[in-house]
Order: structure tokens, then sequence, then C-alpha cells
């Protein structure tokens, strides 16, 4: 536990100089955000950097790769991921940026470099025999067999993508991100120091949970600029990269079934979308106010911290909830 306090604050020192050295230089090469025109909450935030997820992604890798020692195999697998699709996203924000718009890839270029990436980690896990999952809130464990590489797909999509939705508040990606981090690298070890590590030794797992709480140093280090009122986005950038990671350190622990519990809040964003669209292309009338959710909620008349602190609030009790069968 020293090791992974450690982590946690070492990766918030950096992540913070980084920031500090990173903000001025997005400034000066204009990498502005170009904000929706109706959402006229966010009129004064256009300008604001963007591209602002390398902070904590840079950041959380550099300390992992610091204090990470041996068996770093599954670890290092998450760490490509994640980077993956942050260059992903970063493609998505430089088209933003240089074209003016909010639109950067288009939604069918953007799915299928997600795809692609998602293809090559399922194949990966279904090569190696990764296919175990644990059950929720008990100690069994199950193999999915042949049926893990498509859910392993419907998983990486939904993940990049409903924690993409949940980035339109100041903190609140991040902030939901961190908990969750926090959570799953404490299961993890909670599952290790047991005995339910089934596919390779202690050392790889503990790297996974050290991994998780390098992401949670380095993203609360970059709370320090993003939350409200923010100096930076994390942009594209930032927001799929946090789903990459999210979804393959879950995954490659065997914690595929825990997402959507832990990232309860990054499942409501995309189905309060999912039922926006369709009963308005059915009806000519809207469910929510505005959608994502958290639109909702601010249209309500509630403070975007309020906002986010009860988006980490709900995280963290249903993650409490997940870790007591461990204890």
């Amino acid at each position: 536990m020293k090791i992974f306090l450690s982590v946690i604050l070492s990766t918030a020192i950096i992540s913070v100089a980084v920031g500090y050295v990173t903000i001025p230089l997005l400034r000066k090469l204009k990498m502005g955000q170009n904000i929706l025109g109706y959402v006229k909450e966010h009129g004064y935030k256009s300008g604001t950097p963007t591209m602002g997820g390398i902070i904590f992604v840079l950041s959380a890798i550099t300390v992992f790769f610091l204090f990470a020692r041996k068996d770093v195999y599954l670890s290092v697998v998450c760490v490509a991921v994640g980077v993956s699709y942050m260059i992903v996203g970063g493609f998505d924000d430089g088209i933003k940026i240089k074209l003016k718009r909010n639109e950067g890839l288009s939604p069918i270029q953007k799915t299928l470099f997600e795809l692609v990436i998602a293809v090559v980690i399922a194949s990966f896990s279904q090569y190696r025999g990764l296919t175990g999952v644990f059950i929720p809130f008990t100690k069994n464990f199950i193999d999915l067999g042949i049926w893990h590489f498509p859910l392993c797909l419907l998983v990486f999509i939904a993940t990049t993508n409903s924690v993409n939705l949940t980035d339109g508040l100041d903190g609140l990606a991040g902030g939901v991100s961190w908990v969750y981090f926090a959570v799953m690298g404490t299961l993890i070890y909670l599952q290790t120091k047991f005995g339910f590590a089934v596919y390779f030794n202690d050392k790889e797992y503990l790297n996974l949970s050290l991994l998780c709480f390098c992401m949670v140093g380095s993203i609360i280090g970059y709370l320090l600029f993003n939350t409200f009122k923010a100096s930076v986005f994390m942009g594209d950038t930032g927001s799929l990269s946090l789903g990459g990671f999210i979804a393959s350190v879950s995954m490659l622990s065997g914690n595929l079934f825990f997402i959507p519990i832990l990232g309860i809040t990054f499942v409501l964003s995309s189905i309060s979308v999912i039922v926006q669209v369709v009963h308005f292309k059915r009806t000519g009338e809207r469910v929510f106010l505005m959608a994502p959710l958290h639109h909702h909620f601010q249209h309500k008349g509630f403070s975007e911290s309020k906002i986010v602190f009860a988006y980490k609030f709900v995280t963290l009790c249903v993650g409490l909830a997940c870790l007591i069968s461990y204890l």
C-alpha cells in the first residue's frame, strides 16, 4: 500500500507540473475548444485550450514505468491501448481545431478506428485465453469462451464513447474516472491478495493495480486545471484514452462485468442520448431537456459543481458496494 500511496502522490505532483508547462503551450498554439452554440451555459468556455488529456496520460505512464518492476506484460498492453485511443482522440481534436468546428472525425470514422483497436485487444485476449470474468458482488469466476470476443468489442466501443459523452462539464469525466480507477485498483489488489488472480502471477495483477493508482494521481493533478471554471479541457484526446484504459484494465483483470456497474454514470450518459434520439425521431418530442443526462440536470438549474459531485458520489457508493464482497 505504501507503493500505491507513493504513486498517487508522485503522479499528482508530476501532473500538476506538466499542466503548468502544457497549458500555456496549448494557448500559444491556439488549441482552443469550439463550443456548441445551443449549449448557452457554456458560451464562456469557447476558446479554452483542449487536448489536455495528454497531461494525465503522460504523467501516469511515466510514473508507472518508474515504479513497476517485473511482470508488466498485461500493464504494457493496457498502456498501448490507452495511448492508441489517445491518438485517435488527438486526430479528432486536431480536425476540430483546424476546421474550427465542434465535430472532428465523422461518427463512422471514429467508430472504425475505435473498432480496430478493440478487435486487436479482443483478439489478444482470446489468443491468450483471457476469457474469464468475475461475477460482481460474489467471488465466483466463469469462463465465457468464444463469447468473450464479441462482448469485448461491445464493451470497448460502449465504454470509450460513454466516457466521451460524459465529458461535458468541468471536471465531470475526470472526476468520475479517478474514483473508478481508485475502486478498480483496490478491487484488483483484493482479488490478488485473496488468491483470485487466475491467469498470470500475482505481480502482473499488482502492476495492473499500480497502473490504476497512477491514473488516480495523474487525474487528480489534472483536475486542478479542469474543475469549474476549467482552464483546460481533456478533449477527445483524454476522454477516449480514459475509456481505453478503463476497458482494458477491467477486461485483462477479469473484471469486465464491473464496467457497467462502477461506470454507471457513464452508462446513464449513453442511455440518455439513445433514448432522447429514438424518442425524438418517433414522436418529435424530447424525454430530457437536453442529452446527455448531465445537461438535463444543468437545464434544471443545478450547478456544474453540484452535478459533478453527485456523479462522483454515486460512483463511489457503487464502488464501495462492489468491494464489500471481498472484505
